[in-house]
């Protein structure tokens, strides 16, 4: 069980209060770490990745001896003091060159983790394009290409989908103005073959442009803005079930309401059950007909039939009915 700290002062409970898990929490900020060793291809790839990022980034220039697959203590500590919830951290090595490991936590605890090797000859940085570059602070569209991106299975590509859309989607909004959307991010994959080592992950960022074509719609074009990152993907770690299944729950307030007794039929459309209570038909309220209107009796019936013969004469006349003669 997790220790619970009791704060000493009122400002210690602010701060507790703030970090505590919301109703609706504040955007996913991203803290860029340098490990012991770094390369120049790592720094000018953070620092890419942190000028997209803006605002929600924090960094840290100076070197740090952490291996988090390892011991990750110090980047939960990092990630509880900063109030983070993703962590990118930078390791160049030998048997792992211009390692960026992805690291996602959840009550500043480590999730999950994906280590990405960067490939430093295709590597292309924001600079290299001479093109204009989006605003500050905007939600870019992400399109994921590939097959790998799509399995029902919990594998390393499917990680990588999940982290790299916590790391650029930014602030979550209901409603985005057309104008604000200035560039997307394509990341593909190929499909991974037996007998050849796996292939690598294409990250590409791409400005859009919007052209006349002499209609009501206009024309969209692309074009590519940088960083170019292509990448293979290393080391991983899986979120621990009921870590996750905790991190998945959803507050009371935000729970939707269900309704009962309604449903969507194959087209669409909105189908209702109604449920009534038993029908005393007694109390009907029915058309006022001489058809339903109450009878007369057994007894009644008779009698008046009886005296409707009496009255009759042989012939079939009346007494009361005068009689014809012939002139």
């Amino acid at each position: 069980m997790l220790r619970q700290v009791k704060p000493k002062n009122a400002r210690a409970k602010r701060a507790m209060e703030k970090r505590a898990p919301q109703t609706h929490e504040n955007p996913k900020t991203t803290l860029f770490v340098a490990g012991q060793k770094t390369s120049q291809i790592l720094k000018l790839a953070t620092a890419d990745l942190r000028t997209l990022k803006k605002p929600f980034v924090e960094s840290f220039m100076k070197k740090n001896d952490i291996h988090p697959f390892e011991d990750a203590s110090s980047l939960e500590f990092f990630s509880l003091k900063n109030d983070t919830s993703l962590i990118v951290m930078s390791l160049h090595s030998k048997k792992r060159p211009n390692c960026l490991t992805l690291c996602r936590t959840f009550d500043h605890k480590i999730l999950d983790m994906l280590e990405l090797y960067i490939n430093a000859e295709s590597f292309r940085t924001l600079q290299q394009f001479k093109n204009k570059k989006p605003a500050i602070g905007l939600k870019p569209l992400i399109s994921f290409h590939g097959t790998v991106f799509e399995d029902p299975n919990q594998t390393k590509w499917t990680l990588a989908k999940s982290l790299l859309l916590d790391l650029f989607r930014g602030q979550e909004a209901t409603e985005v103005d057309v104008e604000g959307l200035q560039y997307i991010i394509s990341i593909s994959a190929e499909e991974p073959e037996e007998g050849k080592t796996q292939p690598q992950i294409h990250i590409r960022f791409y400005l859009i442009k919007t052209l006349k074509s002499g209609q009501k719609l206009p024309r969209v074009e692309v074009e590519e803005m940088g960083p170019r990152i292509d990448a293979s993907l290393g080391r991983e770690q899986f979120p621990d079930p009921d870590m996750m299944k905790a991190a998945l729950k959803k507050p009371k307030g935000e729970e939707p309401k269900t309704k009962k007794n309604i449903d969507m039929d194959i087209m669409g459309d909105k189908v209702g059950k109604v449920h009534i209570g038993k029908q005393d038909f007694k109390s009907l309220q029915t058309r006022k007909m001489k058809g339903l209107k109450r009878g007369r009796t057994p007894e009644q019936d008779t009698s008046m039939a009886d005296a409707d013969t009496d009255d009759v004469s042989a012939d079939g006349d009346s007494p009361t009915t005068p009689k014809r003669t012939k002139v």
